[in-house]
């Protein structure tokens, strides 16, 4: 897996220059683009295929194996050579020393039989084994290794869901700080105009120096917080072009705020992949039970070979041909309660994944329930906080009138300044924590993929 990645990458780094960055790029496109060209995504879809490789080759098990088998051999030994030509059909009455009758008294040795002399030996046969019953043994098998090809596939759903999340996060969050920005500039603006009226008054000696530096000071800290923020929006994009593995220069913005996702606990955890899994856990479970069980049945399998031999490869193939057909039966007896542990094992194992589930439901509807509280918490501070920034604005605005009318200082004016930046950037945090409650809370239930 780690050589397919270094591959991958070596492949991007080699493109890159011939890849033309995307602008304008909208949050459908970038789901689609993730969906295509994510490593990871990749890498996972590999992982599929390599289990499903592994479900046809247990489904291939049940068809049994057809064999060739080509054998070679030279001896002169007595007992190896008599087999071979029995085994050849060309055994003769020499070989059993019949060329010396006549001869022959009781102690009188068969030297043909003896002494055969080197012989060659070509067997070519064809073999066909199949397992007729194996106590259920391939069928769950076969089921088990079905249940992992689920499980890779959830893997990647759920890994696909991880990065379009990470999309429309970081889609949002730019949103967000494209906004921000503008409020920024608009502040940047206002204190722009408050130190051209520090320096006139200043000319008119209603001010002194030192107003118009505690000004500039302020100016001088927005640009330090517009700054911050545009290198955050860069790094934003580096992270988004990491992840659709395609340099993106622009996007279209989508709304600041996300619609809430309204789904009953029951529609969560039918649709939560996590759930999904630990069903499909506990399924995988069953099957290994009665696969241990497969211990207490016989297994009996059949087999069916041709085959033809002679002292040269495929001499008189037709005429030295035999056939052997027949079947074998294995049934342990007993093996010391091995059998009866390992059942006893498996069926605990599938009650702790049962029990597994049902743990998982419970905390998977409490975690749905705290994110739905936080962001009902997050709804009411956001309707606050834009009030907030709206009598901010206000009394920063009156603040500034009372200044040109020398009522009040500079520093009660760079104050209220002060006091709005700060809402206005609890605001955008606030909003982006709400946006990525909710799109969490479409990853757990399987909600807005697309």
């Amino acid at each position: 897996m780690k050589i397919l990645m270094i591959i991958l990458c070596s492949i991007m780094l080699l493109n890159a220059e011939n890849i033309k960055p995307i602008s304008k790029l909208t949050l459908q496109d970038a789901i689609l683009l993730v969906k295509k060209n994510n490593l990871q995504i990749k890498m996972a879809n590999f992982n599929q295929e390599i289990a499903s490789a592994n479900t046809k080759k247990a489904k291939a098990q049940n068809f049994g194996t057809l064999n060739f088998i080509q054998k070679f051999a030279r001896s002169d030994n007595a007992l190896s050579v008599f087999g071979f030509k029995l085994t050849s059909r060309k055994a003769t009455f020499n070989d059993f020393g019949f060329s010396q009758f006549g001869k022959i008294t009781n102690s009188t040795p068969p030297n043909a039989l003896n002494y055969p002399g080197d012989y060659n030996f070509f067997q070519s046969s064809i073999r066909y084994e199949v397992p007729l019953f194996t106590g259920f043994k391939l069928t769950s098998y076969k089921h088990i290794e079905k249940a992992i090809e689920k499980m890779k596939n959830l893997d990647k759903i759920q890994l696909t869901h991880e990065k379009i999340f990470q999309i429309k996060k970081t889609y949002y969050s730019l949103s967000l700080l494209s906004h921000t920005i503008a409020q920024m500039n608009i502040i940047l603006k206002n204190i722009k105009r408050l130190e051209a009226t520090s320096k006139a008054m200043v000319k008119e000696g209603y001010a002194t120096n030192t107003d118009i530096l505690e000004v500039q000071a302020k100016l001088a800290n927005v640009l330090r917080l517009i700054n911050q923020m545009q290198a955050n929006q860069t790094l934003l994009y580096q992270y988004l072009g990491f992840l659709l593995n395609h340099k993106v220069v622009s996007i279209v913005l989508p709304p600041q705020d996300v619609a809430m996702v309204h789904l009953s606990d029951k529609e969560i955890l039918a649709h939560n992949i996590d759930i999904q899994k630990a069903k499909n856990g506990l399924a995988i479970g069953h099957n290994l039970v009665t696969m241990s069980k497969a211990s207490y049945y016989p297994t009996v399998g059949a087999f069916a070979q041709v085959s033809t031999a002679d002292n040269t490869f495929l001499g008189d193939a037709d005429k030295h041909k035999a056939y052997t057909i027949g079947a074998k039966l294995t049934w342990n007896i007993f093996n010391g309660g091995a059998d009866s542990a390992m059942i006893q094992k498996a069926e605990i194992e599938q009650l702790k994944a049962s029990t597994g589930l049902d743990l998982a439901k419970q905390a998977m509807l409490l975690k749905v329930e705290k994110i739905k509280t936080q962001i009902k918490s997050d709804n009411y501070e956001i309707i606050s906080l834009k009030q907030s920034v709206k009598l901010a604005t206000a009394i920063y605005n009156n603040y500034v009138g009372r200044y040109r009318e020398k009522l009040v200082s500079i520093n009660d004016v760079i104050i209220k300044q002060t006091k709005k930046i700060q809402v206005v950037l609890k605001l955008q945090k606030i909003r982006n924590k709400r946006n990525n409650s909710i799109f969490k809370l479409e990853q757990i239930s399987n909600q807005g993929q697309s």
